[in-house]
């Protein structure tokens, strides 16, 4: 049996008005992967962040390669072996990969930094990974996908012997999964023990060893991810067993809802029409850079259009900015919750309220507090919103009931049009059924409904109606009945000709 290099008992931890851990334990060797897995909320990350020095535990032990510690911060951590790569990355954009990967530790020449030297050594590193960058590129310039290898070899870069990696794959190609799987492995093998938060289930049998769960904060179980089945995990992390992971409603179609017509916005929205009915709920598919994203953001009128018509309910509807789109009906839960959808350092009744002042005010511009207090209390309750109570900052949310917030501050609204752009990404199992139903919901109340999803499953799973884009284009429509993933993936591939034969 491998060696033991991280053993944490009775580990506690408590922020105000939530016990976020409570008598949890914890161990991990070497050279394997540990899945770590559970709900939103059930404590993974702050006992992840507690194991990096992020946080400081209230009550229980913790030995790092033989060696029992104290309250760690994260200096000490990295000096330790320990890395951490966060689900929302944490890089200075304006820097240079060699000089994310050197923060905070750069390598000097007397009072000179030295960033030959730094260069140098990232390039070894990143040549060894063979993930093709190079360390002068500006991190800013890179695709979420490219940075998140740089967050990896800046890890590796401290010579990290544990490294915990939160959701590593929530915005990766499957091409790139592939690559972040060799890495793991190639790192498995030299003796690294990795933490593996995830809530992509099937992508656990390429690399996992074994499992960890938790659920409201509690240990549940470890167990060999061999003597393990999907379903009885799911049971474990939930307390209950999921009947059905994409719970489909049969709605009559009604009358057409929404027509877009030769939108184009930009390189990456072009010559895009299609419609949207009452009783359906429209999935859009394709690889990342399709231009899915970008339709939704020309639609709701944070992108500027170049041309085009949106016509709701037979009307022609002029939209330049978020606030017209909303005006008109249309809105939307945006791809990146905490930069676009949250105000994290508001409460989670500020953010329902303020998109919606014109609905709780007076005329004369006076908020209405019992007005406020029904809506936001009915959010919570409809939408299971985990938090005790209206008042917590939506920051210090899980993902899960981040995205719930995002989604639930446009319930009470008289929409017609709800777009939810990757509304289950980064959240578990038992919230993405959730999300699903809350899809299901506004379907069957005549609402049109369009979501774009990376996850092929997902798409083929909840969409009534499967619209593909490549390059900007859409390539190709699908029933749900006839969709087959290699007939979505020949569509996503459909890539124009630039240049001539």
């Amino acid at each position: 049996m491998s060696e033991t290099i991280v053993s944490m008992e009775h580990i506690s931890k408590s922020f105000p008005g939530v016990k976020a851990l409570d008598d949890v334990r914890f161990d991990l060797r070497s050279g394997e992967v540990m899945a770590l897995l559970g709900e939103n909320g059930a404590g993974k990350s702050t006992l992840m962040k507690i194991l990096s020095g992020v946080y400081t535990r209230d009550g229980g032990s913790m030995e790092i390669f033989g060696k029992e510690y104290g309250d760690l911060n994260p200096k000490l951590a990295q000096e330790v072996g320990v890395a951490i790569i966060h689900q929302e990355l944490n890089m200075c954009k304006h820097l240079s990969v060699a000089e994310n990967m050197y923060l905070g530790r750069e390598k000097t020449r007397g009072v000179m930094l030295s960033n030959s030297e730094m260069e140098a050594e990232a390039k070894a590193i990143l040549d060894e990974l063979n993930i093709g960058l190079e360390p002068q590129q500006i991190v800013g310039d890179l695709p979420v996908s490219k940075q998140q290898m740089v967050e990896i070899a800046k890890a590796l870069s401290t010579n990290a012997r544990i490294l915990i990696m939160d959701e590593p794959t929530s915005a990766l190609t499957a091409r790139e999964i592939e690559d972040l799987f060799r890495i793991i492995k190639d790192l498995k093998a030299k003796g690294c023990g990795i933490v593996y938060i995830s809530h992509r289930l099937e992508e656990l049998q390429h690399i996992v060893d074994r499992v960890t769960i938790m659920r409201d904060g509690q240990y549940i179980t470890s167990m060999n991810f061999q003597d393990v089945t999907m379903d009885e995990m799911i049971a474990h992390m939930v307390g209950r067993e999921i009947k059905e992971k994409f719970p489909r409603v049969s709605c009559e179609k009604g009358k057409k809802v929404l027509e877009v017509k030769h939108l184009n916005a930009g390189p990456m929205v072009r010559d895009v029409s299609f419609d949207l009915y009452e009783g359906e709920i429209v999935g859009f598919a394709g690889l990342m850079g399709a231009g899915r994203t970008e339709t939704t953001r020309a639609i709701f009128g944070v992108d500027p259009k170049t041309g085009g018509e949106i016509i709701l309910d037979g009307r022609e509807v002029k939209i330049y900015k978020p606030e017209d789109a909303i005006k008109a009906g249309i809105v939307l839960a945006p791809e990146d919750r905490k930069k676009d959808g949250l105000c994290t350092k508001l409460s989670i009744r500020n953010n329902i309220a303020l998109p919606n002042l014109d609905l709780i005010c007076s005329k004369l511009g006076v908020v209405s507090s019992a007005k406020e207090q029904e809506m936001c209390s009915r959010v919570v309750k409809d939408l299971k919103v985990k938090t005790p109570n209206v008042e917590v900052s939506a920051g210090n949310l899980s993902g899960g009931n981040q995205q719930k917030i995002v989604v639930g501050k446009w319930l009470a609204r008289d929409s017609r049009v709800v777009i939810f752009d990757e509304p289950t990404r980064g959240i578990d199992v038992a919230a993405k059924v959730e999300i699903y139903n809350l899809m299901n919901d506004l379907k069957k109340q005549g609402i049109a409904v369009m979501f774009v999803s990376s996850e092929m499953p997902e798409v083929m799973g909840i969409a009534d109606r499967i619209i593909v884009m490549c390059d900007g284009r859409i390539t190709g429509e699908l029933s749900a009945q006839e969709a087959t993933q290699n007939q979505i993936l020949t569509y996503a591939t459909q890539f124009e000709k630039k240049i001539a034969g």
